[in-house]
């Protein structure tokens, strides 16, 4: 747990205790860093909740740990930077940077406390009374000390290279959210020098989370941590030494990465000349065991140039992501959600006798995918055919994240060395997978296939697949059109629509995109698609401005939107101006919002509610009424400003009248009924969890039981 106040904290609670420098009833934004840790916090409420499955529970902790260290290595990373360059300058949201660095950080360390708190006080009981714990090095007994010492013996201790620091060895060189030990030391060594300190560095070969054996644990599932057997053994590296403690820690750097977009000449030689250095960016964080003494804290303070308000000090492991592996690693389906096996929706759940079968159920009518309630297998399916399928002459598709192990990589690089014609779009730049893009972009290059890289500057997220088939002595295309990755394995976790379509204008705007990520040219026209960086945004203020006309003649008008984010400053204004003119508004936003809602004079037309449960909810989903038109888009894009005009996004327009009824009803009617899972914003930027007399609804139980009723 964290157990310091710091100074920050101190100064914070003062700044909101005056009204003259708290911006809360001022500022027509949210700040995002705040938005995003209120996110956390009702992700960490489903961990908190006792009816959710114990090692789910354990799960959520684990995302939290995951989520904050991105949320260092990138916004906080960017918020010190504008501290260090603009300490005093007033942000969108009425914060200065030191304001807002100070509130952000008093907020984190309340959601880490709140987190190690959790799993001490309640997750680790409940699953201790499920035969699942970790032993912790001074509650083991004889046999299991005896256990351990071998397994340090035999595993951990060739691997570790004890570094004792004097001025023949300083301070290594510590990478990003590596797992360290600092160790007092008195005494001298074998050539009488005098060593007050030594680090220890675990290799990351090293497993963080080792299973004990059920017969020396007395308990199934029996686990000790890395840390465990180095606090208890690693003085033996030190002979003739006496150790005065073991303290772990661990450092969180700026992990983004930085391509002058100016001068690159070879974005991936470019780009993998950056991604060897991310490991040791600037710090701007430091994670402590809280048992640490004070002057050794300070040390390393000094040594990373942090400060306490930079520091958490921990009850428990400093990197609480590894304990995930209990989830996969325990065989306990009761503990887990109840297995849902997504079904193969029609006209894909029948066998197909050949490649062309599939072509022509599109070819009859667009077809909708709902994941993770419907499975990822027809679109598997689709690019299966179009690799099979003689009469298939091209494949173009964007690749945005799709994992190591992709099978939908395999079919692009069987279809390439079968002769067809590949285009794959790889989106070098996709924060954290750069890696895995240049390895298949390497090996699609290899087989034949043209792999470009988008237009630098503008990150390609767009998700398209396009599919070019000769029939009847023409060409015809086929296209998948989604909101999500082409990625199996979180299609599987992630809501996303997806819709698998032969329309002549779809695709034939489609294609033009294509020809514009590839080549070079004017800016092309498209009949359908909305694109960013050039329509997409002008488009979505066009079409509220609409609905606020509407309601000032005092017609119908509605929109609601579903998406991960919501910041865009000129969109958020048009919202504010459409709920005055009397249009309401259902914002379903699931993390970052700085939208505020419900504000007199404001907003008061605008609801904004976020729904935290089994599935993450990933569909960008835009509906406006349109005097009775009824517009619906499905898009790749959040209402952001790099989504606007840093991204080549697009959003696709659901033209049938029955597709756009189920799209209506699984994106929006089922979450604005949802009484279960859903948080509703304050004026204030606060979330309250939603509670009322209505019988129970849950948006991700219902559309579950509505597909396994269907199939």
């Amino acid at each position: 747990m964290v157990t310091r106040t710091n100074k920050t904290s101190a100064t914070t609670s003062r700044n909101k205790s005056d009204p003259k420098r708290d911006p809360d009833n001022q500022s027509r934004l949210l700040n995002r860093e705040l938005s995003l840790i209120k996110f956390n916090e009702r992700v960490l409420a489903m961990a908190e909740r006792a009816d959710t499955p114990a090692l789910e529970r354990l799960r959520y902790i684990c995302i939290v740990s995951s989520n904050l260290d991105e949320f260092f290595e990138i916004r906080v990373s960017s918020l010190k930077e504008q501290l260090r360059q603009y300490p005093n300058a007033a942000g969108a949201d009425g914060f200065s940077a030191e304001q807002a660095f100070e509130r952000v950080q008093q907020a984190v360390h309340q959601l880490v406390q709140r987190q190690y708190d959790l799993l001490e006080d309640a997750v680790w009981p409940a699953l201790k009374a499920e035969g699942i714990l970790v032993h912790h090095a001074f509650d083991w007994n004889a046999a299991q000390t005896k256990w351990a010492h071998e397994v340090f013996t035999r595993d951990v201790m060739p691997l570790l290279t004890p570094i004792g620091l004097d001025p023949a060895h300083p301070f290594p060189r510590v990478y990003n959210k590596s797992l360290n030990f600092i160790l007092p030391l008195s005494g001298h060594d074998a050539f009488g020098r005098k060593s007050t300190i030594a680090v220890v560095q675990a290799p990351r070969a090293l497993p963080r989370l080792i299973k004990m054996p059920p017969s020396v644990s007395g308990q199934p599932n029996g686990y000790i941590l890395l840390t465990s057997l180095l606090r208890a053994f690693v003085g033996e590296l030190f002979p003739g030494m006496e150790m005065q403690g073991c303290y772990q820690w661990r450092v969180t750097r700026n992990s983004d990465l930085f391509v002058d977009e100016e001068e690159v000449t070879n974005l991936r030689h470019a780009l993998q000349g950056e991604l060897s250095q991310r490991n040791f960016g600037s710090a701007v964080r430091l994670e402590v065991d809280q048992t640490m003494p004070r002057h050794i804290e300070e040390y390393l303070q000094n040594e990373f140039s942090l400060s306490d308000a930079d520091t958490y000090r921990v009850n428990g492991p400093v990197n609480l992501s590894r304990l995930m592996q209990i989830c996969s690693a325990v065989h306990r389906p009761d503990l887990l959600f109840p297995e849902y096996v997504a079904p193969i929706p029609a006209p894909f759940d029948r066998p197909l006798t050949r490649p062309g079968a599939l072509f022509e159920a599109i070819a009859a009518g667009d077809q909708l995918l709902h994941h993770p309630y419907q499975s990822f297998q027809p679109v598997i399916d689709f690019l299966t055919a179009a690799a099979l399928d003689p009469e298939v002459v091209a494949i173009k598709q964007t690749i945005y994240r799709t994992g190591e192990d992709s099978e939908l990589m395999r079919l692009l690089l069987a279809a390439a060395k079968a002769g067809k014609e590949v285009t794959v779009v790889v989106e070098l730049m996709a924060r954290f997978d750069e890696q895995t893009n240049i390895n298949w972009a390497a090996r699609l290059e290899e087989v034949g296939a043209h792999v470009v890289y988008g237009v630098v500057g503008h990150k390609t997220h767009a998700k398209m697949a396009l599919v070019l088939r000769r029939e009847k002595g023409r060409i015809r295309r086929y296209g998948h059109l989604g909101t999500g990755n082409y990625h199996p394995r979180t299609a599987a976790l992630y809501s996303d629509f997806g819709l698998l379509t032969a329309d002549t204008r779809l695709c034939e705007d489609m294609d033009k995109v294509f020809s514009q990520l590839t080549g070079l040219g004017e800016r092309r026209t498209l009949k359908l698609l909305l694109q960013s960086p050039f329509t997409m945004h002008e488009s979505m203020v066009r079409m509220i401005r609409a609905e606020a006309r509407a309601a000032r003649a005092g017609k119908k008008a509605r929109i609601m939107a579903k998406m991960n984010s919501l910041l865009e400053p000129i969109v958020i204004d048009e919202l504010y101006k459409a709920s005055a003119a009397g249009v309401q508004i259902d914002l379903i936003v699931r993390g970052v919002c700085a939208l505020r809602a419900g504000v007199p004079g404001l907003s008061e037309n605008i609801s904004v509610r976020s729904i935290i449960g089994r599935f993450l909810e990933h569909a960008r989903v835009f509906y406006f009424y349109a005097d009775g038109k009824e517009r619906v888009y499905a898009s790749s894009a959040d209402w952001m400003d790099r989504n606007f005009f840093r991204r080549v996004e697009v959003a696709f327009p659901i033209l049938d009248e029955k597709l756009k009824k189920r799209v209506i009803q699984e994106a929006f009617t089922f979450a604005l009924n949802d009484n279960q899972l859903a948080w509703l914003q304050q004026k204030n930027g606060d979330y309250i969890k939603l509670k009322n007399r209505k019988p129970p609804f849950s948006l991700h139980e219902a559309l579950i039981l509505a597909n396994q009723t269907a199939n």
